[in-house]
């Protein structure tokens, strides 16, 4: 009988260190970012709001590894322009992985509104 319950505890904490790990991972690797436009973040592509091309190519590098088991790890992640704040609007950003090699790194606005820019970015 002991037994039997120690195996159900034992089973049950487990499972819920697995839960805990799996929501973890989830938060820790989401691809979409909201980013406010102010001064310092916008800028000017095709006469079209920005968001600025070193803002995109930060967090996409900083988000595209952030744990070990998720993504590749990334270093000189590069746009090569603003991405327009507007609905739909994309461009393709480059890093290099570790081995030299080059990553395409596809980025998209979900939203856009005068305050604020909603992107994600495909790993």
């Amino acid at each position: 009988m002991q037994r039997s319950k120690f195996l159900i505890g034992v089973g049950g904490g487990v499972t819920a260190v697995v839960a805990l790990g799996g929501l973890g991972t989830y938060l820790l690797a989401g691809t979409e970012s909201t980013t406010g436009l102010d001064d310092h973040t916008t800028a000017l592509v095709d006469g079209h709001r920005a968001l600025a091309a070193d803002i995109v190519a930060g967090r996409t590098e900083s988000k595209y590894h952030p744990l070990p088991w998720v993504g590749d790890k990334l270093s000189g992640v590069t746009c090569p322009t603003g991405l327009k704040a507007v609905t739909g609007a994309t461009l393709t950003c480059t890093g290099k992985k570790s081995d030299g090699a080059t990553v395409k790194i596809p980025v998209r606005v979900t939203k856009a509104g005068a305050k604020s820019v909603t992107w994600k970015f495909e790993r």
